[in-house]
């Protein structure tokens, strides 16, 4: 009985020991991917730079508002309100730029353009 518990203790112990693995590579790749985004020239010029909230919305209106409404409370994309709680500065940046998510198109705006729209969108 005494070598099944201690079978079970040596299991557990390597159980634990691989889903540490895991989560220690799962982080580290993570760490790797946020470092490496925001390595990227434009990333790293649209998070130096100060937006403007009153052009912001106004970049909103002309680029978003048609998918996303007019107060940003979503239509045919989703709302955008407390975005800034869900997705980070660098997410939002990408999630703009990268068309990687139909209907909405690809746009790459000015990095002063990204700049004052993200200070908009922190603001819903």
């Amino acid at each position: 009985m005494d070598s099944q518990l201690t079978g079970s203790k040596v299991a557990l112990h390597r159980l634990l020991i691989g889903v540490m693995a895991a989560l220690l590579i799962i982080f580290t790749i993570t760490i790797g991917l946020y470092f490496h985004q925001i390595s990227d020239p434009y990333i790293r010029e649209v998070l130096s730079l100060s937006g403007d909230l009153k052009r912001g919305s106004e970049i909103f209106q002309i680029n978003c508002a048609v998918c996303h409404g007019i107060k940003a409370d979503g239509s045919v994309g989703p709302s955008l309100h407390h975005v800034s709680k869900r997705k980070s500065r660098v997410s939002l940046i990408n999630q703009v730029i990268s068309g990687k998510t139909p209907p909405m198109p690809k746009f790459q705006p000015t990095s002063q353009d990204m700049s004052d729209l993200l200070s908009y969108l922190e603001r819903l």
